[in-house]
């Protein structure tokens, strides 16, 4: 089964001889080495690129084990390296070469050399990597499948590939699994054998109670407002525990710095600032959020708009969370100021999207209340809601485009009709 990873080999193809270390981050298992081992090989080969001028190592793979020192790559390397062609060096699993940053640094003065790596443990998946290499990275964020990567290769029908992905996710070897069970194992020995293991390890973190806590407190409220403050409280009243908002502010940023979680700040809309506190927080993957309470609160409607979240992030949106204050006149006649929100401010370019994730708008109450907030905006940029229906793309009086879910995850293109 080949899944094509047309957006990330494009993204490659772009970057080639560009002076450039090209480093490919994500979360673990997202796909990273065999979007470099095998389709950007493969487009190497298409074009005319010769076997012996692309060199490859898995420095996980035992036949590789001696590359791991650095002195043996650098000369491993270089003996490879026979003409003055163009040389396509493709390392995967870097982290377990010692000192690799002074030996990509390296790799940087072989002038027919360009030069591709992926990492994957915790260490690598760092949002700073790239300054591992004093500037001379191009860093490429690989995501999970998204939807529509996810059904080009799924075996059943639209319906069932939905069901599948907003509880199993979109990791790639979740669609080698046949039964629920087997994704549930996967998924779970995955993020505690791997994932956690990795955050633990490198931070050190010897209060691993409280850690897991935190990470069931975040799976649990998925889109909704939140900041380190608000969690200590929370330890408090709840769990009877005394956590710092510091402590808890370090957990959070060691799972971003991991790629497990994401953060969408709040945007003022009229005012035209960010707002700084609370956030809300994302999962990179579904599957994984899922896995984290035991597949026990599979809630559509928040992780329909997790998995909206994360496909605008797939489109290289920059996404934030939209806030607009309005007067408001009560039945009494008095004037109250309110806030109200929107669910995603989506900027590319000069592009802007409004989006508001509704599981259901089947009573003019739930019209009200999903429109209100985007009735609030002064500017003209396109407003859009996202359904759980199928329902094509359609406009209502107030120029608001509504869009099925699948509509919408499978057309890349459908926000520009």
């Amino acid at each position: 089964m080949e899944i094509k990873r047309d957006t990330y080999l494009n993204k490659l193809i772009r970057r080639e001889q560009n002076g450039l270390i090209k480093i490919v981050t994500g979360v673990r298992r997202c796909g990273k080495s065999y979007l470099l081992f095998h389709l950007f090989h493969q487009y190497l080969l298409d074009k005319g690129v010769k076997e012996n001028h692309i060199i490859e190592v898995a420095l996980d793979d035992m036949k590789y084990r001696a590359l791991r020192n650095p002195e043996k790559m650098f000369t491993y390397v270089e003996t490879l390296i026979k003409d003055d062609g163009l040389y396509y060096i493709i390392l995967d699993e870097v982290q377990l070469l010692d000192d690799f940053a002074d030996v990509l640094n390296g790799f940087l003065h072989i002038k027919n050399a360009d030069v591709y790596v992926t990492g994957s443990n915790s260490r690598f998946l760092s949002r700073d990597v790239v300054t591992e290499f004093r500037g001379r990275g191009d860093e490429i964020r690989m995501l999970p499948l998204s939807f529509r990567e996810f059904s080009s290769v799924y075996d059943g029908t639209p319906f069932e590939a939905w069901d599948d992905y907003f509880n199993y996710g979109g990791l790639p070897l979740i669609l080698t699994w046949q039964e629920p069970e087997e994704k549930e194992a996967y998924l779970l020995s995955l993020f505690k054998e791997v994932y956690l293991a990795d955050i633990i390890e490198r931070h050190k973190i010897r209060n691993h109670e409280e850690f897991n806590e935190l990470l069931d407190i975040l799976a649990s409220s998925i889109g909704s407002l939140t900041n380190p403050l608000k969690l200590s409280k929370t330890f408090k009243s709840v769990k009877n525990k005394t956590i710092s908002d510091i402590t808890i502010s370090r957990y959070i940023e060691y799972l971003e710095d991991a790629f497990l979680i994401n953060r969408a700040v709040r945007y003022d809309v009229k005012g035209r600032k960010y707002i700084g506190s609370p956030a809300k927080y994302y999962f990179e993957d579904v599957g994984l959020r899922n896995a984290r309470l035991n597949f026990r609160q599979t809630e559509e409607n928040h992780i329909m708009e997790n998995i909206i979240y994360n496909e605008l992030r797939y489109r290289d949106f920059r996404v934030d969370v939209g806030v607009i204050e309005s007067s408001d006149r009560s039945d009494t006649g008095k004037v109250q100021k309110r806030q109200y929100e929107i669910d995603f401010i989506a900027t590319k370019g000069n592009l802007k999207f409004y989006i508001q994730s509704a599981f259901r708008m089947d009573t003019p109450e739930k019209i009200e209340q999903e429109t209100k907030s985007l009735r609030q905006i002064p500017d003209s940029f396109k407003k859009i809601i996202v359904v759980r229906d199928d329902k094509k793309p359609r406009y209502d009086e107030n120029g608001f485009v509504t869009i099925g879910i699948r509509q919408f995850l499978m057309n890349e293109m459908i926000l520009m009709g």
